[in-house]
């Protein structure tokens, strides 16, 4: 397979990385408007070639498939192009819904695969809560805090230099973006909303630091969700409790348990896991293997992705409706 990646910024790199890991025998060709990026990633052995443009990657390599992983207000064009050079498409979150309904249209129509990631929905101690809370089968509620210091984010650049200074997609929009699928996957649509937001930090941001969320979902499920880019060490504390459940998570596949035999026990999802000491512990990269594998299945037609544009709508829809009420 050739493979065409937009993008060569550290989520660029982490995917052609991790896609030589799935399968060496890939041809990988990358997109990126900066000559240092394009020639480090080829330094690097990550790609086989680069290209300034989309047009000229497209002529010269043939590519069966495309990658999106530049800033999010960028997305809705590059996969306009893409569809219309009938490439199928895997694109990193959006955040934004520019362009949704005429891309989705234009992938109907050219019967192409437009390939939505949504990393924590392959989080196996995710699936566990979700599985859990489903055979559990009773009422529950979720305290979910989720924080992390903006300037950390990227620390090679400043945070007012990447697509998280920009209030459309700033850095609680973000998170919200990447937490949200899998909250309404394990319980369900927001049926109602209620919103707190702040901004406690010198950090001079066009949008609250610090947001709130108390949802009522349509299981019954109601949680609170917070997350900030204010806290100087990173954290994601979730705690599930109902009337004969009780779920523990601190964001990494160490530290997930669950309340049975009246102790605090220790599940293990994962047989084991590569992290890469350049993030936070609660980053894991067999998430993102097995995303891209996913994406990889569902182009030979072997599976179905856990996430897509139709359903991403309804969590943009939420963040918007979060930013409305503050």
């Amino acid at each position: 397979m050739k493979l065409l990646i937009v993008g060569l910024g550290s989520m660029g790199k982490r995917r052609a990385r991790l896609t030589r890991g799935i399968d060496s025998s890939f041809r990988l060709a990358g997109v990126d408007t900066a000559e240092a990026r394009r020639e480090e990633a080829v330094r690097l052995g990550l790609i086989d070639a680069a290209y300034p443009d989309i047009a000229a990657a497209i002529a010269a390599e043939h590519p069966d498939a495309a990658l999106v992983c530049t800033a999010p207000l960028t997305h809705a064009a590059i996969i306009g192009e893409l569809l219309d050079n009938n490439l199928p498409v895997f694109t990193e979150l959006n955040l934004v819904s520019d362009g949704y309904e005429e891309n989705l249209a234009k992938a109907r129509q050219k019967g192409l695969v437009l390939f939505l990631s949504s990393t924590m929905l392959y989080r196996r101690e995710t699936r566990f809560i979700r599985d859990q809370v489903r055979a559990f089968g009773k009422p529950v509620h979720y305290l979910y805090h989720i924080g992390q210091y903006l300037p950390d984010w990227h620390p090679w650049e400043n945070y007012k230099n990447f697509f998280v200074g920009n209030a459309r997609t700033g850095g609680v929009r973000e998170i919200f973006g990447i937490d949200l699928p899998w909250l309404l996957d394990a319980f369900g649509d927001v049926t109602s909303l209620t919103v707190q937001s702040d901004s406690i930090s010198d950090l001079g941001l066009p949008y609250p630091d610090c947001v709130t969320l108390l949802m009522r979902h349509a299981s019954g499920a109601q949680g609170v969700l917070a997350a900030d880019v204010v806290s100087p060490k990173a954290v994601r504390n979730f705690e599930c409790f109902g009337d004969g459940l009780h779920l523990f998570w601190e964001g990494n596949p160490k530290a997930l348990y669950q309340w049975k035999d009246g102790e605090k026990q220790f599940v293990d999802t994962y047989t084991s896991f590569e992290h890469d000491s350049r993030y936070s512990d609660n980053v894991v990269e067999n998430a993102y293997v097995d995303e891209l594998t996913n994406f990889f299945a569902v182009l030979r037609g072997e599976e179905q992705p856990r996430w897509s544009f139709e359903r991403d709508l309804g969590a943009i829809a939420l963040m918007d409706a979060a930013e409305a009420a503050r």
